[in-house]
């Protein structure tokens, strides 16, 4: 039986038809009407208006005249987040709750670009805490400081006070450049490879607080230093001082990083940039993410989500032909170190003085304690105080002979100039105390567990040949950096196991910048109890020191363990 060939050539395969990319809002695209209320309350009226309402009409009428979306936005603008109303725990937490977590009082942000600072303005800043702040103040990863318990009648006086020494809050928060980050010790390291001092005195004098840029996508963070103490791998822009081979000293150009729940690291852009021209490289990158970031969704209006999508030969060829208008120098990567630069202890600097850092546990201060460290800052004969990116206080200018006399000084404040490794090396968050996003207790809880771990761990502390970094948050939004410790807590309720649901963490361990920069690892399924982070902590340390290789520091060691051992 003879069978029939088909001849006909086969049906060629439909193409699919490419998914429909949504709009993203992007103004350098035509899309100027808002996708969200952010977004809308921002074309309603510019955020930095708010100000004038704030001082004529809020801080008079008091707290229940203010406007819902000056409230819970435009204020940002002017360093200004209502705090967490006391005695929710964090069940809570969330948008559904908004109305009960939302005390008539503020946290109130004081900028301190560079986190530098003279003896008169750390003075004020001590002063308005145990005026209108209940003596709180805490010291920002951020190098600012932060009040809480501030009443709107009492914030005029405040600004005034504050504008009265150079200092402000405009664009502490909001969507919008915030402080710029900068090395405690520029202009005196001898380390750095040149002082950026003037770059960042110059964007905060020709931007912050222009309308040109006081609308951007989220908000946009910063760092600029001569040497690699900014933690500049998760800001949106830095600038790193670099030796070029022909050009000689200049910064290289990082874009796109940041933490939060899709943490990126920022990518090396490749060129080098004189300290002159930093400046105006930096509102072409400003101007980029206003122009092209993200605006519909808040979860993807960050410039990291843009660099993902472009590339950075994109990126660079838009900041070079579109913004720039010339193409910039091609240049090397600087060193990476390998241990955060934190400038705790006493070091020499380029004047033959000293500098000495001091170590509060996770940044927590206060008024009465900055009077005295003011006092005793003249005392030493120093005029210049600097906070740091690791919530540290560092004090300049200090001759030999008086820097023990200092130490003695400030001992007694809870600030050591030669702190424990668990001392130096925690960071957290302000945690349920104060915050409404949080969904458990984190600075006031460091101050329990630094001094506990020192007593649990006393007898193999001494083998610490390496910082163990230690990084508390309160929620998944990352401004403890809990991705980049050697052990980062993230915030939760877990269950108990009694069908309760408590304060507890999920644990992140060998994340770190520098050398192998990179997030931490997290165990499937593995959380700990608040109560038990004291236990946690001891357990994988002391795992460490037995498991791990000679000279290994403890990122490089958590990747390769057995994950009994980190649990």
């Amino acid at each position: 039986m003879s069978q029939t060939v088909d001849s006909s050539p086969p049906t060629p395969a439909r193409t699919p038809r490419p998914a429909k990319r949504r709009a993203e809002g992007q103004w350098a695209l035509g899309y100027r009407e808002p996708l969200n209320a952010n977004e809308q309350a921002k074309k309603d009226d510019n955020p930095l208006n708010v100000r004038a309402r704030i001082e004529n009409i809020y801080s008079k009428q008091g707290f229940d005249s203010i406007d819902k979306s000056d409230l819970r936005g435009r204020m940002r603008w002017w360093g200004l987040y209502t705090q967490r109303e006391q005695g929710y725990d964090g069940t809570f937490t969330g948008d559904d709750n908004i109305d009960l977590l939302e005390a008539k009082y503020f946290m109130m942000r004081v900028r301190c670009d560079a986190g530098a600072l003279n003896v008169e303005q750390l003075r004020t800043i001590a002063g308005i805490s145990t005026e209108f702040g209940r003596d709180t103040a805490d010291l920002s990863d951020r190098e600012n400081v932060q009040y809480h318990w501030i009443e709107v009648e009492n914030v005029p006086e405040i600004w005034k006070r504050l504008e009265g020494v150079g200092l402000k809050t405009t664009e502490a928060c909001g969507d919008c450049p915030r402080v710029v980050l900068g090395s405690p010790l520029a202009g005196e390291s001898l380390d750095e490879v040149l002082d950026p001092t003037s770059a960042i005195d110059e964007i905060v004098r020709r931007y912050i607080g222009k309308k040109e840029y006081s609308n951007l996508p989220r908000k946009f963070k910063t760092a600029i230093s001569g040497q690699q103490d900014v933690v500049h791998e998760i800001n949106d822009v830095a600038f790193i001082g670099v030796n070029h081979p022909e050009h000689g000293p200049g910064l290289d150009l990082w874009v796109g990083g940041g933490l939060s729940t899709n943490p990126m690291l920022a990518q090396r852009v490749g060129v080098w940039v004189p300290l002159d021209e930093v400046p105006d490289v930096w509102e072409a990158v400003v101007s980029i993410f206003r122009d092209y970031g993200y605006r519909r969704l808040r979860s993807k209006a960050r410039l990291k989500f843009l660099i993902k999508d472009w590339g950075i030969e994109k990126f660079r060829e838009v900041l070079e032909t579109e913004y720039l208008g010339r193409k910039l120098i091609d240049g090397p990567a600087p060193e990476q170190p390998a241990r955060p630069i934190d400038h705790v202890g006493v070091q020499k600097t380029r004047n033959g003085l000293n500098a000495v850092g001091f170590s509060p546990i996770a940044g927590r201060v206060s008024g009465t304690i900055l009077t005295q460290v003011a006092d005793a800052a003249e005392k030493a004969g120093s005029d210049k105080i600097r906070f740091t990116p690791y919530q540290k206080l560092i004090i300049l200018d200090v001759a030999d002979d008086k820097v023990e006399q200092l130490i003695a000084d400030l001992e007694p404040l809870g600030l050591q100039a030669r702190p424990s490794i668990w001392r130096r090396n925690l960071v957290a968050c302000s945690g349920i105390e104060f915050c409404k996003l949080s969904f458990v207790e984190t600075r006031k809880r460091s101050q329990v567990l630094a001094p506990e771990l020192e007593q649990r761990l006393a007898d193999i502390n001494a083998q610490l040949d390496v910082p163990i970094t230690i990084n508390i948050n309160g929620c998944p939004n990352s401004c403890a950096r809990s991705q980049i410790a050697d052990i980062g807590f993230k915030g939760m309720l877990v269950d108990d196991g009694e069908g309760n649901q408590v304060e507890g963490f999920q644990v992140h361990l060998g994340g770190s910048l520098g050398l192998d920069s990179g997030f931490g690892r997290k165990l499937r399924q593995h959380k700990v109890n608040s109560t038990d982070l004291g236990d946690y902590i001891e357990r994988v340390v002391r795992q460490f020191v037995k498991h791990r290789n000679e000279g290994e520091r403890f990122a490089e060691w958590a990747v390769r363990a057995d994950e009994e051992d980190l649990r």
